[in-house]
């Protein structure tokens, strides 16, 4: 197993998993019962990691720079005017969709 990504909490490292699930990529998460001790622990040993098999390594680190990448851009919403962070498809003040 090779390490592809070090989520910022356990949300984000489920949602990973389950967006290289659906590419077929089988995901193993490692860290995830550290989060009870925070504070107690460094900081660099607390996160949520990602381990894939090698022979998904490469595909999985293409599917999370996309996943980073669109994290980034940032959006305005077309009903309330609202700018939003890429990582949202839902305006987080009126709740409409990005596409809308």
């Amino acid at each position: 197993m090779e390490k592809v990504y070090q989520a910022s909490n356990t949300l984000e490292a489920h949602s990973l998993k389950g967006l290289l699930a659906s590419h077929n990529i089988p995901c193993l998460l490692k860290g995830e019962a550290l989060s009870a001790a925070v504070g107690e622990l460094p900081t660099d040993v607390q996160g949520v990691t990602l381990w894939v098999a090698p022979e998904h390594t490469y595909q999985a680190r293409v599917l999370l720079q996309e996943y980073e990448a669109q994290s980034q851009t940032r959006w305005v919403c077309g009903y309330c005017g609202e700018d939003n962070a890429g990582s949202f498809e839902l305006c987080w003040q009126c709740q409409h969709n990005r596409d809308d």
